[in-house]
């Protein structure tokens, strides 16, 4: 578990991925006996130095039992381009850090300029009137309430004022929304949102709790206020006095709109912003429509969402609207570490196949964009048998990942039109994304780009570290099976990239 300062601990849980919605509030701990935090390596640190360095980090007592794979290449391919590497062949459970794999992929198969189009059909027009409005989603992440107001407004301007039927199409992706190796606790959080066709406010729902008066329950305040009336609330909190521990327990129930809430939380404490996932986000999606069209002033009859797609006679493309670009969305998957994000582009790469693989692509979108996924990896040069993913953002711990593999695609992009999109896609440690906190005060700071992985007991960075000596070494680090906190483990592998920045032939 993180240990953390209150006022960051649920948004540490959210971006990095930590398992569950249970948040256990704590102060900041003094040092562990024996972590080092990360200092500056000697004015020289030699090639030579490296091996007995980096054992003497990771074979400390509190970190022997963890499972360490490591390795480290130059970027130039001139001579032995391999420094180190340990385990380096050897799967371990990637967390987040797949989302390397899955967004090379992505660019290198679907291009940049990649958008998603949500399209409005409408069919039997009669003057102001529409017998049948349909929208047809394809994923897009994107959508809030200013999205489906602009689709509104579009159909407002062409003259309809009312709807007979509504109906959203949600056949776009096939197979369960829900990831069948996420674990319970998970998909509850806003991070394992279902995945679906039409999305509205990345299928989560968002509100704050807040401290009240000595002994009374925390309020709950939604976001979006609409959201009172569709859920109930079974709240168990308390607000305690400051000698007291912090805590928070939120989930929710799948077979009705019910989010528990129980905990407690000091007198006078900073609000807590939660995320949970929605049940049912096509029905979510159309109903936040709904709200858009009664608001330009067009009624709507029967409202249905249908899991076929039905190519009608007669009917036409009505309104529409875009995402952003693949550029930009690759921003929000690497450097925010967007799971839904992440798993759009999985199902991207599924619909849109392209002829990408010399065997017929399973039905099940997912399946398909993992066949794709590895055809375009391969492109780029790793080895498809040094992976095994079932998911595109590393939330499963049945994903199987290499720190070669990793090296390999970072490599592969390195080499591709796209590499600067990849590469400032990246987080900047010290700077932004989930690398903002990290690297502060070392030579790291504003010049490593890579990508954080966290899950219980793993842990894991890979990314590009600019060097004087050899120019860019590529690295990837993983750490599995480690009772230790996440925090110590972020120290040892930080302590390593430090030690990459002032590496030299000597």
């Amino acid at each position: 578990m993180l240990k953390l300062t209150r006022d960051r601990l649920y948004k540490s849980l959210k971006s990095l991925n930590l398992l569950g919605l249970m948040l256990m509030l704590v102060t900041v701990p003094s040092p562990v006996k024996g972590q080092t935090p990360p200092s500056s390596p000697p004015q020289r640190f030699c090639q030579s130095q490296l091996e007995p360095t980096i054992a003497g980090i990771i074979n400390r007592p509190e970190l022997r039992r963890a499972r360490w794979g490591i390795l480290v290449e130059t970027l130039d391919i001139r001579g032995d381009r391999t420094l180190y590497r340990r385990d380096s062949e050897q799967f371990f459970i990637p967390a987040s850090t797949a989302k390397l794999l899955t967004s090379a992929a992505a660019l290198q198969h679907l291009g940049p300029d990649f958008r998603i189009r949500t399209s409005i059909y409408g069919f039997n027009p009669t003057g102001d009137q529409i017998e049948s409005l349909r929208i047809v989603g394809r994923g897009d992440p994107t959508i809030g309430k200013t999205q489906l107001e602009a689709i509104a407004q579009q159909l407002q301007q062409q003259g309809i004022r009312q709807v007979g039927e509504l109906i959203g199409e949600d056949s776009y992706f096939i197979g369960s929304p829900v990831h069948p190796n996420w674990e319970w606790e998970d998909v509850q959080a806003g991070y394992g949102a279902p995945v679906n066709s039409l999305i509205f406010n990345q299928n989560s729902v968002d509100f704050t709790l807040t401290p009240q008066g000595l002994g009374q329950p925390l309020s709950l305040t939604w976001a979006n206020p609409t959201e009172q009336t569709r859920w109930q609330i079974e709240n168990r909190s308390m607000t305690v006095s400051t000698d007291s521990r912090e805590f928070l327990a939120v989930g929710r129930e799948f077979n009705r709109p019910l989010v528990r809430v129980s905990g407690q939380l000091h007198v006078g404490s900073p609000a807590e912003e939660v995320s949970i996932s929605v049940a049912e986000p096509a029905e979510n999606f159309l109903g936040y429509f709904r709200q858009a069209l009664n608001g330009v002033g067009i009624t709507t009859g029967r409202e249905m969402v249908s899991d076929q797609f039905r190519n009608l006679p007669n009917q036409q493309e009505l309104a529409a609207i875009v995402s952003p670009p693949l550029s930009e969305m690759t921003v929000e998957v690497l450097q925010k570490s967007n799971n839904l994000y992440t798993e759009i582009l999985l199902r991207s790469l599924g619909a849109n196949p392209q002829g990408k693989g010399n065997n017929p692509l399973p039905e099940e979108t997912r399946e398909a964009g993992l066949q794709v996924l590895k055809a375009a990896l391969t492109e780029l040069g790793v080895d498809p048998t040094s992976y095994d993913l079932v998911d595109a953002s590393g939330l499963s711990r049945r994903n199987l990942v290499s720190p070669e593999s990793l090296v390999q695609t970072l490599r592969g992009m390195a080499g591709s039109p796209y590499f600067e999109i990849y590469r400032e896609a990246l987080p900047l440690a010290g700077v932004s994304g989930t690398l903002r906190t990290r690297f502060r005060n070392t030579p790291a700071a504003q010049t490593v780009r890579a990508k954080t992985g966290t899950l219980t007991g793993v842990s894991g960075l890979s990314g590009y570290v600019p060097n004087s000596e050899y120019d860019t070494l590529l690295f990837s680090i993983l750490v599995n099976q480690s009772d230790q906190s996440s925090a110590m483990l972020r120290t040892a592998i930080d302590e390593i990239v430090v030690l990459l920045t002032r590496l030299e032939r000597c």
